[in-house]
């Protein structure tokens, strides 16, 4: 048995001839690991760039838990927590651990820790065969002070083996060759047969969904902001396209982080080191933030690149649509961390919930009530449109629960009831934003409500002029709407106002409200005082 595997405790997982162990690689030793081993090659920024082959982005039908009794009365079995037997695990482990002690390729480590409150941070280790994998964790977790690592302990351990499949898989009642695995009782997770990073990122999220409600930590899929001087933190929930990372992002307001957050007694916290932005069709001028963070430091995902200059071409998404950078969150100037300072804030005054509604039905801006905001919580609605996706050519409504299905380990009601919980001790008030359409769907060939105009609505929100409105009822969710608010036309503020043919927005609204409805089903555990607070079956339904 190699001293050093028995020294870092890789023995008592079974690794005990692992060699040519690289701890904790600075930058540029892992810069010069990716371009020995022909992982990628430099941009003209300075950051590298690799190609992750086939995945190109998370595999969630091969994604599985293990069916064992410390936590299988808690998980929320089905599509995204799909059970696994723990025999399966074992053969796959073992596989993975055969393949690790036997090959004599450099192996790449990191420790590190998730979770920016000492009170609830866990300690975590990921092991990887490709130097850029370690250089995306090493973006993405809390790097720690080399004096930390001198007891470490791991809380939880990530085997990626990327280049291992499971041939068996039919055998085993699985969907493909891929496989990403958690044991939460053993606290590891084995990655085969994909290569996409974001799998090791959105594994640890997923770990954090389990442990910290248990603790009655609300683990969100939100950014945040506050003030320069520290007071009036923000959160803001929201899923792709609805422009959670444009409106988080404040010249103002500097970010506590961009995606994964923490919620305790004594505050919200930053679950993450570094940022994980989509760059395809970046443009300097709109996202000035991320396109300057792309230096030496960070690291680009199939991104597509001239042979020669090696300069990016953002607008190219023939290799995918979901090209990716990931950089630390200090290469963001300002960012709590740009500052110097730990990720972490004070409790909430506004809570933010966007969405794109493709439908114009939803009016620009809302106050929630304490169930209100748990149903919309629960629903996690937004809409895509035609051209974004492959196959969708009209306005098409997503629900995603908590605003992060794909990463919950806990029934959706679990986390919806720690907000309300929440914000009813420290008096958050919630809105939801709507930046698609008013007065007209998508496929009308009407313009999306405009982005300064929806800056304008945070900014209300935010600086508490919103409050002194006076409101009115939307006529099919209910919730309040303002019927004036600063420079924006009133008639944009209600959705009814909005439409030139009433027929035309009463028909659009009894669609909305009947997929919200059909969704809500999926989640629905009995609670009455929840479900009277989604849409409302009015006159206008019926006629």
């Amino acid at each position: 048995m190699s001293n050093l595997n028995k020294t870092l405790g890789l023995d008592q997982i079974g690794l005990n001839n692992v060699s040519k162990i690289h701890r904790n690689l600075n930058v540029d030793n892992l810069i010069d690991e990716i371009l020995k081993n022909n992982e990628g090659v430099i941009s003209s920024t300075g950051a590298p760039i690799v190609d992750t082959g086939k995945f190109t982005g998370r595999s969630p039908k091969d994604k599985y838990i293990v069916d064992e009794p410390s936590s299988n009365s808690q998980i929320w079995w089905g599509q995204v927590n799909q059970k696994i037997d723990e025999k399966v695990f074992d053969e796959l482990f073992s596989k993975i651990v055969d393949y690790y002690n036997s090959d004599p390729n450099d192996t790449y480590m990191f420790d590190g820790y998730a979770g920016f409150d000492p009170k609830y941070s866990i300690n975590v280790r990921i092991l990887a065969k490709r130097a850029w994998q370690a250089h995306f964790v090493h973006n993405m977790f809390i790097r720690p002070e080399s004096n930390y690592l001198d007891n470490f302990s791991p809380d939880f351990t990530i085997i990626n083996a990327s280049s291992i499949k499971n041939e068996d898989y039919k055998e085993f009642g699985m969907n493909s060759e891929t496989f990403i695995i958690f044991h939460l009782e053993k606290k590891i997770a084995i990655i085969g047969g994909t290569e996409y990073g974001g799998e090791m990122k959105k594994g640890i999220f997923s770990v954090l969904h389990y442990i910290l409600p248990q603790k009655d930590v609300l683990s969100m899929h939100c950014s945040a902001n506050v003030y320069l001087n520290g007071s009036n933190p923000a959160i803001f929930f929201g899923l792709s396209g609805t422009g959670k990372t444009t409106l988080s992002t404040d010249p103002m307001r500097p970010l506590i982080g961009d995606d994964e957050h923490g919620w305790s007694d004594d505050g919200i916290f930053n679950f993450e080191g570094g940022c994980y932005a989509k760059v395809i069709n970046l443009n300097p001028k709109e996202e000035p933030d991320i396109y300057n963070a792309i230096r030496k430091g960070a690291l680009l995902e199939n991104v597509v690149y001239d042979d020669k200059s090696k300069v990016i071409d953002f607008k190219d998404g023939s290799k995918t649509e979901n090209t990716r950078v990931s950089y630390p969150l200090d290469h963001i100037d300002n960012s709590i961390a740009g500052k110097g300072e730990l990720s972490i804030s004070g409790h909430p005054e506004k809570i933010i919930f966007l969405t794109c509604d493709a439908y114009g039905v939803l009016p620009p801006i809302a106050k929630l009530t304490p169930e209100q905001a748990m149903y919309h919580f629960i629903s996690g609605y937004t809409a895509k449109v035609a051209g974004t996706e492959r196959g969708i050519t009209e306005p098409t409504a997503t629900f995603s629960p908590c605003f992060g299905g794909p990463f919950l380990t806990l029934h959706p009601l679990r986390y919806a009831e720690l907000l309300k919980e929440k914000m009813k001790k420290h008096k958050v008030s919630i809105y939801l934003v709507n930046t698609g359409w008013v007065g007209a769907n998508a496929s009308s060939g009407a313009k999306r409500f405009s982005l300064p105009k929806t800056r304008e609505i945070i900014n209300s929100i935010l600086g508490g002029e919103v409050e002194k409105c006076k409101f009115e009822k939307d006529q099919y969710f209910g919730f309040d709407i303002p019927k004036s608010l600063g420079q924006i036309d009133s008639n944009l503020l209600n959705p009814m106002k909005a439409w030139e043919d009433p027929d035309q927005y009463h028909n659009a609204a009894k669609e909305l409200v009947q997929k919200f409805k059909d969704n809500y089903k999926n989640y629905d555990l009995g609670d009455k005082k929840i479900l009277n607070a989604g849409p409302i079956w009015n006159k206008y339904y019926f006629y």
